[in-house]
């Protein structure tokens, strides 16, 4: 039998505020299965992964109320607690104040709360927890729940930035590395250039095959080539920090451009929402 929903009442809304996007979802099931005993206690209960749905993605840049709205009355049309974890201030800033609009012009409560590091399962092996990026440890807090038990993790996210973070066998987040995604390299090849062009559209396509026959063609072929080896190794590497096996996981909006270079990674686009998934019951309850 499953345990009481999280915020009992209360429809439980996701975002994901990051550099590019919005990512919403509401909670489904928050993945906490009661032991066989009549009373179990806290430390009985297994878990497994929350489960998201409703999907809808917004653009941080250019947000826009009618669209968080109109989402909101399709999923949510009653109370709701709106669970929010930003790497993006500016965006988030304007995502909640436009939740707090709604709540007052709506009238009904659409409560929220911005989480932070305290907020996560998670044991976090770093002098500065508070310093790293809360889209980087909600999906290492996941990841310690869905990874093959007594073997570590390494977390592939192919964002804005690429992360290849490490998780512990005992699900402890050890750190990794940050590298620019593929737009972020197009746009700084653009910008500190005088004449090379921005190249769009790269995080969705195979690199072409060398040699590259234009000059966006071996702007293409460098970034699409240089990220798939780039991560390649950074794995690799972290796989020999970790001193021995280690499940991969991949996520993010251009993982199928790494997919190749990353045999047997489990395919995990939401991540890191289900990760902000496991703070909501601890939040929830402040």
């Amino acid at each position: 039998m499953s345990s009481p929903p999280i915020c009992l009442g209360d429809t439980v809304l996701l975002a994901d505020v990051g550099n590019t996007r919005i990512k919403l979802a509401v909670l489904v099931d928050h993945g906490v299965m009661d032991s066989e005993q009549p009373t179990p206690h806290p430390s009985q209960l297994t878990r497994r992964l929350p489960t998201v749905g409703c999907r809808h993605d917004l653009t941080s840049r250019g947000f826009r109320h009618d669209q968080l709205e109109k989402w909101l009355k399709s999923v949510a049309p009653g109370a709701a607690v709106v669970i929010v974890a930003s790497v993006h201030d500016a965006a988030a800033a304007k995502l909640e104040a436009s939740l707090a609009e709604m709540s007052v012009t709506s009238h009904r409560p659409l409560r929220q709360r911005r989480i932070g590091h305290a907020d996560l399962p998670l044991l976090i092996r770093l002098e500065f927890p508070h310093k790293v990026g809360i889209d980087r440890l909600a999906a290492a807090a996941a990841a310690g729940i869905v990874k093959t038990p007594g073997r570590s993790a390494i977390i592939v996210d192919c964002g804005t930035a690429a992360t290849v973070d490490m998780v512990s066998a005992d699900g402890e987040f050890l750190g990794g590395a940050i590298l620019p995604g593929p737009s972020l390299m197009a746009r700084a090849l653009a910008e500190g250039t005088s004449k090379l062009p921005e190249v769009l559209a790269l995080e969705q396509s195979a690199p072409p095959p060398m040699p590259g026959r234009s000059t966006h063609e071996a702007i293409a072929a460098g970034i699409g080539f240089g990220i798939q080896g780039a991560i390649a190794r950074l794995v690799a590497e972290a796989r020999s920090a970790l001193g021995g096996d280690a499940d991969v996981i991949l996520t993010g909006g251009w993982r199928g451009a790494v997919r190749a270079v990353l045999p047997g990674a489990m395919d995990m686009p939401d991540l890191v929402l289900m990760g902000v998934a496991l703070a909501a019951e601890r939040a929830c309850a402040r």
